[in-house]
């Protein structure tokens, strides 16, 4: 009588298993899919300023990024983040701790593709109004995020070429993408 139960207790995990995977794989992603801490790493390029003709005017350099950040999601759209990175082999503004000043908003599709915005507020050494946005696409259940800066806004700046200037143009050419993966609590994700 104990086997019995044990088989029939297998083989309701075991489909649970197969249909938790499916229903992800079916499009059954959305908001609540991230929730909690992600610990993500960045790197790229900052280009330029893209100009009023849609072009980029390239700095007098490009300027390599990396970053690493701290994201918490709540699981209905919006996050925290905190990080510290290097531009150009100089900390993110001056800062040598981390940048708790930021948070954002996030949506994910139902096939799991998605966009995150991340905004920094007053109180940081990067200026309020900075903003980077990503289109993220969610894997692995729900513990790994794959991105790629679409958009990326400064404050101030200037073309190499004194073609763009910001203001007004303050969208930057960019190169960049990031990897988030779950941070794992305890032992448990």
């Amino acid at each position: 009588m104990k086997l019995k139960y044990l088989s029939i207790a297998s083989a309701t995990a075991v489909a649970l298993l197969s249909f938790s995977g499916a229903a992800q794989a079916d499009g059954l992603c959305s908001n609540a899919t991230l929730k909690g801490p992600f610990g993500f790493t960045g790197h790229g390029e900052i280009l330029g300023l893209i100009g009023s003709d849609g072009t980029v005017h390239p700095y007098a350099a490009s300027l390599i990024l990396d970053d690493v950040a701290l994201v918490t999601f709540d699981g209905k759209g919006h996050f925290s983040r905190t990080d510290f990175g290097v531009i150009g082999g100089l900390p993110k503004g001056g800062q040598l701790t981390f940048n708790p000043y930021q948070s954002g908003t996030y949506t994910v599709n139902s096939d799991c593709t998605g966009t995150m915005k991340v905004v920094y507020t007053a109180g940081g050494a990067v200026p309020a109004g900075v903003e980077t946005d990503l289109n993220i696409v969610v894997t692995t259940d729900g513990t790994l995020i794959e991105s790629v800066v679409y958009r990326a806004v400064t404050v101030s700046g200037e073309s190499a070429d004194g073609v763009a200037k910001c203001p007004p143009n303050c969208e930057q050419g960019v190169q960049e993408s990031f990897e988030g993966k779950k941070v794992a609590v305890y032992g448990f994700r």
